[in-house]
């Protein structure tokens, strides 16, 4: 990289590619990129100075990003093998790298806190960010989502050792990275396109473990039928909410006219009245291994309290968009919950913030594969929620696959009320009906849908 100026990013509206774009043109590099299309995203990073363009047409790179001795490309796997614009570098000598090899870079020039897990990773290591980079240890973060703190996926601490990491087991990205701490939150089988069943899910994770650098710490969740293989000299500790055998664990979880607290038992003592600045159940869990993770690294008790009370969560998880502040209805929120525990965490969380109110889930399926290898358990998941609504599977990166649509998830489900509504509908539909709490689920692109879900219900508010 000590030969190269300019930097192209090929999938740029990613928002694992969006934390590098910011993290080099923070840097002073000449960054630009290509993506299918704009989204809020990418209008941002180009207000930040990244130049970026829509088309796949390769003649539209810019002149400063055409020479193979100065430009470093760097591609997401979810851009087709065949997309143009990567082609074009391929085939013209230029030095093409995927995002994780990258990432994996910086985690070899810092003291990188990497955290994997099949959910829970984006809020435990933002949690893990923001302690450490209001800490006096400093932390560099890139961010699998937006930290409502500050607007971004990208925290700078200059002159920082510390970086914090989402590891992502997609492809095997986390294999790229050198862990000085590794958290594993959890290992729940998902990707069996890529992994193939369980067993390899898990191998993957071994793996894993085993690139954690020699003296450092590995921090994983109680109850995982995963087996790590770590290094001579890595030590392996334990965290839960509510395992007392675990070595960071949490005891007299309370609420407190809306507000979320917990004592956090550690090696070395007690941290009292922990406060969880996002208020629901499953934080606590995320909050114990933030904390031991923030500890070992060297932020003080009274630090990682302040990080946690501070912390305002990252876009997409469990973020409300409408919440009146008399307890009225309707309520909105929206959750990135794609696997099948996540999203039945999301719906237990709603029910202990709203108990005996009637919760309208909208879950858009992401992939053909995921909903073909877990549609039992999503349906369990979402029998849950009193109405469940659900739009067709959104592809991704997938072709479709024969006799898998959404209606392999919605024939089972057992919610008292159930339908299908295509994407292009669900506005019309929400405009024809009255919620109380309507909550929109997935990992796909519910998301654009959401100021014009908020303006129809805020204006029933307001009339």
């Amino acid at each position: 990289m000590q030969t190269h100026k300019t930097i192209f990013f090929v999938g740029a509206g990613g928002i694992g590619m969006a934390n590098l774009e910011r993290y080099f043109l923070s840097k002073g590099w000449k960054t630009a990129g290509y993506d299918r299309t704009p989204s809020q995203l990418t209008d941002a990073l180009a207000r930040e100075g990244v130049e970026i363009f829509f088309d796949d047409d390769s003649a539209l790179i810019g002149e400063a990003w055409r020479d193979p001795k100065t430009t470093l490309v760097v591609y997401t796997p979810a851009v087709p093998a065949d997309n143009r614009v990567l082609t074009y570098f391929r085939e013209n000598g230029f030095d093409v790298i995927k995002r994780a090899a990258l990432l994996g870079k910086i985690t070899r020039d810092t003291k990188a806190i990497c955290v994997a897990g099949s959910h829970g990773k984006t809020t435990v290591s933002s949690m893990v960010g923001l302690i450490l980079h209001e800490a006096h240890t400093g932390c560099n973060a890139f961010l699998g989502g937006i930290l409502r703190n500050t607007g971004s996926n990208l925290l700078l601490s200059p002159g920082s050792e510390w970086s914090s990491i989402e590891a992502d087991e997609y492809d095997r990205s986390f294999h790229h990275l050198s862990p000085t701490i590794a958290v594993i939150t959890s290992t729940d089988p998902d990707h069996l396109d890529i992994y193939g069943d369980e067993e390899g899910y898990l191998e993957a994770f071994r793996h894993f473990t085993e690139l954690i650098r020699p003296g450092g710490t590995l921090i994983l969740h109680t109850g995982l039928k995963l087996r790590p293989d770590v290094p001579e000299g890595v030590e392996t500790i334990t965290y839960s909410a509510d395992d007392p055998s675990a070595d960071f664990h949490a005891e007299n979880i309370r609420y407190e006219q809306g507000r979320l607290f917990f004592d956090l038992i550690t090696p070395d003592g007690r941290i009292d009245a922990i406060e969880v600045g996002v208020p629901v159940l499953i934080n606590v869990d995320n909050s114990v291994a933030a904390a031991a993770a923030s500890l070992i690294a060297g932020a003080t008790p009274e630090e990682v309290k302040r990080g946690l009370a501070d912390f305002q969560g990252a876009k997409r998880r469990f973020e409300f968009w409408l919440r009146p502040a008399d307890g009225s209805m309707p309520v909105l929120l929206d959750d990135y919950a794609h696997s099948p525990n996540e999203v039945r965490a999301s719906i237990a969380s709603v029910r202990r913030l709203y108990p005996g109110r009637k919760l309208s889930v909208v879950f858009q399926p992401h992939l053909y594969t995921r909903t073909r290898d877990f549609a039992p358990e999503f349906a369990a998941a979402l029998s849950e929620a009193d109405e469940v609504i659900i739009p067709e599977i959104y592809p991704a990166r997938e072709l479709p696959i024969e006799g898998v649509d959404s209606n392999l998830i919605l024939k089972d489900v057992k919610a008292p009320e159930k339908s299908f509504c295509r994407r292009e509908n669900l506005l019309d539909l929400i405009k024809s009906r009255n919620f109380d709490i309507l909550m929109t689920l997935g990992a796909a692109d519910i998301d654009r849908l959401l100021p014009d879900i908020y303006g129809i219900l805020k204006s029933r508010t307001e009339s």
